[in-house]
């Protein structure tokens, strides 16, 4: 079920058993020299939609453009400034709760995200506490990173051997590729293992990585691949998001 191909009704009555709702989050950047712009949209729009039809819950829209001022150097990338997307999750959380919704599972599948969201989640608690004091709605925010699961991590290793790295990686190429099949894309990499290593600003990142992958082998990605990692993700958070809602 997701949002926006639902009623308000539907939403209505969906709201009579559970307060639940997963909300996918990604970013518009560059993914190398073989992966799509909107991989990390892709990624955990893909994900959130297979954990919605394994457990009944209400998913909404994605969040395509996140934290990604480190990748500016390259075009197409789309950054939000940190202030800018914790005033969007505010209000975000903000308009559903007003509704009726409490427990909001964050599908993630951006590493850029993370820090923002966490900071966005105490923004909103203490908002909420301020306006409302003790008799606030308890609300709740979770997060998960769609790769960051035992099982995920081990179909990596068993399919990429360390060349899975830390940015255009092949395991999340590989989802995409699943996801839309029409565009895949194929590119010379040279060497088929790119470097790894820190970074500071865009400049920086562009100088260290002049191809946008760090220490990953994303040449590897197939689609068969991403079949069985997609498979992978929704069983795992498709259990955490079933203990989410069962907190007391």
């Amino acid at each position: 079920m997701q949002l926006h191909l639902s009623t308000w009704a539907e939403v209505e009555t969906y709201l009579k058993t559970s307060k639940g709702i997963i909300m996918p989050i990604g970013s518009t950047e560059q993914h190398g020299p073989n992966g799509l712009v909107g991989t990390d949209a892709i990624c955990a729009e893909v994900v959130a939609k297979g954990v919605g039809d394994a457990t009944g819950a209400l998913v909404g829209p994605t969040i395509p453009v996140g934290m990604a001022v480190h990748h500016m150097e390259f075009p197409g990338s789309m950054t939000l400034k940190p202030s800018t997307l914790i005033a969007l999750l505010r209000d975000y959380v903000g308009s559903l709760a007003e509704h009726g919704f409490e427990r909001f599972f964050f599908v993630n599948g951006h590493g850029g995200n993370i820090a923002t969201l966490r900071a966005a989640f105490y923004e909103i608690y203490a908002e909420n506490r301020a306006l409302r004091g003790r008799d606030a709605p308890d609300l709740r925010c979770t997060l998960v990173n769609w790769w960051e699961n035992g099982e995920v991590g081990r179909l990596s290793r068993e399919l990429y051997q360390g060349k899975e790295g830390s940015h255009a990686t092949p395991s999340e190429v590989s989802l995409t590729q699943y996801a839309y099949p029409d565009s895949i894309k194929s590119a010379a990499m040279d060497p088929e293992q790119a470097p790894a290593g820190g970074f500071h600003d865009a400049r920086d990142f562009r100088r260290r990585y002049p191809d946008g992958r760090i220490g990953s082998a994303p040449g590897l990605a197939r689609p068969e691949h991403g079949q069985r990692l997609y498979e992978a993700a929704v069983g795992a958070i498709a259990t955490q998001y079933r203990a989410f809602l069962a907190e007391q």
